[in-house]
């Protein structure tokens, strides 16, 4: 998995959501998050920022990759 995805992971874990619960907050399915969490999809801009705006996070902290 690559760092920046278990950021994603990270948040969602810490907000107590399962895949499921934070799929349908942001209108996706289970397995999207899945692949976004695993690093092997690239979410839309729009579907970034709805993950964001519901984990409470920027995109910086979640999308950005580390140096």
């Amino acid at each position: 998995m690559e760092r920046k995805y278990l950021k994603i992971k990270v948040a969602r874990v810490e907000h107590d959501l399962s895949q499921e619960e934070l799929a349908k907050k942001v209108g996706v399915t289970r397995q999207t998050i899945g692949l976004i969490e695993q690093g092997k999809y690239n979410p839309s801009l729009q579907l970034c920022i709805s993950i964001c705006k519901t984990l409470d996070k920027t995109l910086d902290d979640l999308f950005w990759e580390d140096k």
